[in-house]
């Protein structure tokens, strides 16, 4: 059977928790929690995915982030507009200066109360989601190191709604007080790890559409189950299912 599976590098850090048993296997509960996540999302076509004030602040700030870094670095990085892939996952990072193999990931902070003010404000779970997030990019793109930029810039009126607008309207603080960075280096052991995690995920996302498939029959002389055929608005690439643990 043949499908497109591969990992975004936003979520790559969701199958490379390690599990906490023996009887867990290769991949932790969460690992495959998700793993089931992304096969109801390929079977009824759907991207589970919900918007909030957060991220769509996130989106709508991304020149205004951009242009912070810019300023205050001397750079003149412009977003980045392609989606890259491997064997093993795809990503579509905000912006990389080929010159330097350097990547530059945007955080936009929701509020002052938000911001990092030092890079070990980012802690636990999230810091290591972020890291997998990098490790991946530096992987596509073939970079030295990749930047986790936190900038703060205001917040657009319409989705600040009843909180202080103090915590919200920041023009007036130094453009330097607003930039956060901290680096991920090019890790190919990560890199190694990532790759075996993936065929594991692939085996098992296999085990979830088989599952679905006996829990759901279909009747008699009706094929089984196939991925639909629809693009959906960020579709994935098509890749043949290899089961193996790669070697390097």
């Amino acid at each position: 059977m043949a499908h497109d599976f591969l990992i975004r590098c936003s979520s790559i850090g969701k199958i490379m928790t390690e599990p906490k048993t023996l009887k867990e296997g290769p991949l932790s509960v969460g690992a495959k929690t998700h793993i089931r996540e992304l096969a109801a999302q390929d079977i009824f076509s759907v991207d589970f995915e919900v918007s909030d004030k957060k991220m769509e602040k996130g989106i709508v700030v991304e020149p205004e982030s951009t242009a912070l870094l810019n300023r205050v670095r001397g750079l003149n990085l412009t977003k980045n507009t392609e989606r890259k892939r491997n064997e093993w996952i795809t990503g579509e990072a905000d912006l990389f200066d080929a010159a330097r193999r350097v990547g530059h990931d945007l955080k936009s902070a929701w509020s002052v109360a938000t911001f990092p003010i030092c890079p070990d404000d980012v802690a636990g779970s999230q810091r290591a989601m972020y890291e997998w997030q990098m490790i991946g990019y530096c992987w596509l793109w073939d970079a030295d190191e990749w930047e986790i930029n936190y900038c703060l810039v205001d917040t657009p009126e319409n989705l600040i709604g009843f909180e202080p607008l103090p915590l919200h309207v920041v023009g007036h603080i130094p453009e330097h007080h607003r930039l956060t960075t901290w680096i991920v280096k090019r890790d190919r052991e990560k890199e190694k790890a990532i790759a075996e995690k993936v065929a594991h995920a692939r085996a098992y996302y296999l085990e979830v559409v088989r599952e679905f498939d006996r829990a759901h029959p279909k009747p008699a002389g009706t094929p089984q189950w196939e991925p639909p055929a629809a693009p959906k608005t960020d579709a994935k690439p098509t890749v043949k299912v290899d089961l193996t643990v790669p070697t390097f």
